[in-house]
């Protein structure tokens, strides 16, 4: 009987602890699923501030650099699109909405590079005020966007990992969506190639030219040079009368 007893309270210890695990899985899980949420959020929050200072950013310059335009329509027809994802999603982050929004980051930093060429808009005050707005509201989004990718890390990872991954199945947790850069241009390392360095032919030293060779030969001076005599011809004998 002891015995018996002794098994059953093992049993219901380990049942006990069994549950008690579970439970603090799951409300990890509720915990990282909140933190995501919330961190999106600060992203969300940036991402509309950028849609409301495009259109403004775009009838500034289009009064300055016309020669600009399809640069311009791009970027509205981006700023529109996302938007409209941002609308369909409930501002949740999908990979084509990460998409949309990577493109018009880089679109809008190559108008931001392009209007180097128009001296009279970078002194323009409400062109500079926007672009002190846009260049925060990115580096905003770029900070919140590293902190928003690490809490997604973390809770795919443990919704991957064993035995965490029994709770996850069971209470339908499913994987975040990163939202990542896709631009190639900030992906891509420099090239930095030392086999033309290491290849290179040694140059060849410098050989004097035929002028130069003649002319550091010394030259004879006249009085020293030897005179061969010439052979005068024999004369002849008188002719005999």
């Amino acid at each position: 009987m002891d015995t018996l007893l002794i098994i059953l309270a093992v049993l219901v210890v380990l049942a006990l602890g069994v549950v008690l695990w579970g439970v603090g899985a799951y409300n990890g899980f509720v915990k990282s699923r909140n933190l995501i949420q919330e961190s999106w959020r600060q992203i969300d929050v940036e991402l509309n501030r950028r849609y409301e200072l495009i259109p403004n950013l775009v009838e500034t310059v289009r009064g300055y650099a016309a020669h600009e335009r399809n640069t311009l329509e791009q970027i509205t027809a981006l700023r529109n699109q996302a938007r409209s994802l941002a609308g369909q999603s409930g501002g949740q982050p999908t990979e084509q909405r990460a998409a949309v929004e990577s493109e018009l980051t880089q679109a809008v930093h190559n108008l931001l590079v392009s209007v180097e060429a128009y001296p009279d808009l970078k002194s323009n005050q409400n062109f500079m005020q926007l672009q002190r707005e846009l260049t925060d509201t990115e580096d905003r989004i770029a900070a919140a966007r590293r902190f928003y990718n690490a809490n997604v890390r973390d809770y795919n990872t443990r919704i991957e990992s064993v035995p965490s991954n029994i709770i996850a199945g069971f209470a339908k947790f499913e994987k975040a969506t990163y939202f990542e850069v896709n631009d190639p241009m900030v992906r891509q390392a420099p090239d930095v190639n030392f086999g033309e360095i290491s290849q290179r032919p040694t140059a060849a030293p410098e050989q004097p030219q035929l002028g130069q060779q003649q002319a550091q030969q010394p030259v004879q001076p006249p009085q020293q040079q030897i005179q061969q005599p010439q052979q005068q011809p024999a004369e002849r004998p008188p002719f005999e009368n």
